[in-house]
């Protein structure tokens, strides 16, 4: 993407998702990174998106006291350290423009950006005082504008949310406090104290419970709640005040030197830190699900209802789960386009192409799909490839079976002339007819790539010229009655003997399309239970993660004196590790429930079951 382009168009108080912007994100596949920037309009917030890409242009940054972003926009550049990821920045419109008017416009923006980021980046000038923190106002509206559980979406209550707090945790992005044209001493009570430290000490709650002190504490408490992954940078002014109006156009070396090294250390930070973005249940994101959120969220936003994580999710997952079979399938039809066109081939041949092609859609269909917890996606895939492979298995057979009569006409077309001119019906024509017939047999089996229908095909052409055989044998004088008898019992036991090759032939196709099934249907299953272990595997690490960011919290809190909101805290991690163990019981509870019944699935999408059903009858 060469330059930024709008992603959620905010037009007269509303917000509308940008169709380019989302065909964009539709055709990206790489996983991302997504870095949102909040703030004041007016702080200079574009210029550390356009530092962040590595460009000087980019993001509109105004040189008037209008504000000159409107809506979010995007732009995606390769990340510079995660290979394979693209860094998806996030420009926000500008929290408090005079221009708007609208606190409720504002707030939905600052939620969007934390949904849809990974690493937040709020942006603000001057010092962290408490005019500063308040600003932060829509902190404090979180829980009643995001939900994570569909159970409590429709309620406005925050105790619906099992386990708290900690429940918004897990899916939050990471929090990082810009200030820009800071020009104090990073000293607290006469101590040198890091940026981290300021911000922590900006951060910390007063004792008392008046009005005053809980209006003081509640952004306070809020921000350290939903981001206790914090991180601080002061800027420096860049320039002279004169100068400010065309940052955009300066060059870097014109800057102040200890700005560009806060700007460089930021980007750093921003590059090694921020996380691929991930939504419930562990998953990590790619561009194409990103754009499903962004339509998922700013449609519920504009029906008036409030974003769900849960329910976004399950949309998403609907989405790209028939993504994923459709992909899947197209994998598999592409892997077997080589071996359709060398028809007609040998079972072993077509099976070795089948097992691959199954394999190789597999494992498209893996990597895309997730949270299908019933496996009926998978499912979905198994009968698409079997009607597919069984499809194939007929035009295989057909194929062999023209092959085969057109040699068996071509070998038999110079007896045919023979018996046409009599020469069979003279007395020895019988004996010469037979050695006619054993050599046209012999260089029928002698021919290569007949197919799977080779030993029926020709079982039936004997059983044809069996009339003929005998017509001939009875009209050759030269032969005795018992003679003839000897010979009538040698052709029986020759068609007897074809039709035992026939059936053996088929048996074997049969045995081998069935084995088949079974290798295929044992590595779905295997592969199955693998991304349910991942899955649940990624959930535990971010309950963890989550779990030790809120006993980090409660820590400081009685180290603090606070010991009132360290009991309540602690209450919630109780609840919030009983949410755990429900979860992860449930998750045990949903992988015993839906291993048998795929296995019962896969079994019922079986190839041989397809074949024959599209032949129209069962084998007897």
């Amino acid at each position: 993407m060469d330059s930024p382009m709008c992603l959620v168009e905010n037009a007269d108080g509303e917000l509308h998702v940008v169709p380019g912007a989302i065909k964009y994100l539709m055709g990206l596949n790489q996983q991302v990174v997504v870095v949102a920037v909040v703030g004041l309009y007016r702080t200079g917030k574009s210029y550390l998106m356009n530092k962040l890409a590595g460009k000087r242009k980019g993001f509109a940054l105004g040189a008037t006291i209008q504000s000159k972003t409107k809506g979010i926009w995007m732009w995606c550049v390769p990340h510079p350290e995660k290979r394979d990821h693209t860094l998806v920045l996030l420009d926000t419109e500008g929290l408090g423009d005079v221009e708007k008017g609208d606190s409720q416009n504002d707030a939905w923006i600052f939620s969007l950006a934390i949904l849809l980021s990974s690493t937040l980046v709020y942006n603000s000038r001057g010092t962290i005082d408490n005019q500063a923190v308040e600003n932060l106002q829509y902190v404090s509206e979180l829980t009643e504008r995001i939900k994570v559980n569909s159970s409590s979406a429709a309620s406005s209550s925050h105790d619906d949310e099992e386990g708290g707090d900690a429940q918004f945790v897990q899916f939050f992005p990471n929090f990082v406090w810009a200030i820009r044209d800071f020009t104090l001493l990073l000293e607290i009570d006469g101590r040198n104290v890091t940026e981290d430290e300021y911000l922590e000490h900006s951060l910390e709650l007063r004792k008392g419970g008046g009005k005053k002190i809980l209006m003081y504490n509640l952004p306070r408490e809020c921000i350290r709640n939903y981001f206790p992954s914090r991180k601080c940078f002061v800027f420096p002014t860049p320039t002279t005040p004169a100068n400010m109006p065309h940052l955009d156009s300066m060059d870097e070396a014109d800057l102040c030197g200890s700005f560009r090294k806060v700007a460089d250390t930021f980007c750093r930070f921003i590059f090694q830190e921020s996380r691929t973005k991930t939504v419930k249940g562990g998953h990590k994101v790619t561009g194409r699900m990103l754009g499903h959120l962004v339509n998922a969220y700013v449609e519920t936003i504009a029906k008036g209802s409030v974003p769900c994580l849960e329910n976004a999710v399950l949309a998403m997952a609907q989405i790209e789960n028939q993504a994923a079979v459709d992909e899947g399938l197209v994998v598999y039809q592409r892997g077997m386009e080589e071996v359709k066109a060398l028809f007609p081939v040998a079972m072993g041949q077509i099976s070795a192409h089948h097992l691959r092609s199954d394999h190789q859609a597999m494992q498209a269909f893996m990597k895309r799909s997730f949270k299908d917890e019933n496996g009926d996606f998978l499912k979905a895939l198994a009968v698409a490839i079997a009607k597919h492979y069984a499809d194939l298995l007929i035009q295989n057979e057909d194929a062999s079976e023209k092959r085969c009569a057109a040699l068996l006409e071509k070998l038999s077309a110079p007896m045919a002339q023979k018996t046409k001119e009599g020469i069979y019906t003279t007395p020895g024509g019988y004996e010469l007819y037979c050695s006619h017939h054993d050599n046209m047999v012999a260089q029928y089996r002698a021919e290569p790539d007949k197919g799977v229908r080779a030993e029926e095909i020709l079982e039936q052409f004997l059983r044809e010229k069996s009339l003929e055989k005998n017509s001939i044998l009875q009209a050759d004088k030269k032969l005795t009655e018992n003679e003839k008898k000897i010979h009538e019992e040698k052709v029986r036991s020759a068609v007897l003997e074809q039709e035992k090759k026939a059936a053996e032939e088929k048996w074997v196709e049969m045995e081998r399309t069935m084995e088949d099934d079974r290798r295929s249907k044992d590595e779905k299953l295997k592969q199955m239970e693998e991304k349910m272990k991942e899955e649940m595997k990624q959930q535990e690490q971010d309950f963890h993660r989550a779990l030790e960011c809120k006993m980090q919290e409660q820590k400081d809190l009685l180290e603090k004196g606070h010991k009132e909101k360290a009991d309540l805290m602690r209450q919630e991690i109780e609840e919030f590790k009983k949410s755990k163990k429900t979860a992860m019981e449930g998750n045990g509870f949903l992988k015993s429930k839906v291993m048998p019944v795929l296995r019962f699935g896969l079994d019922a999408a079986n190839t041989f079951f397809q074949y024959k059903l599209m032949r129209g009858a069962f084998m007897k």
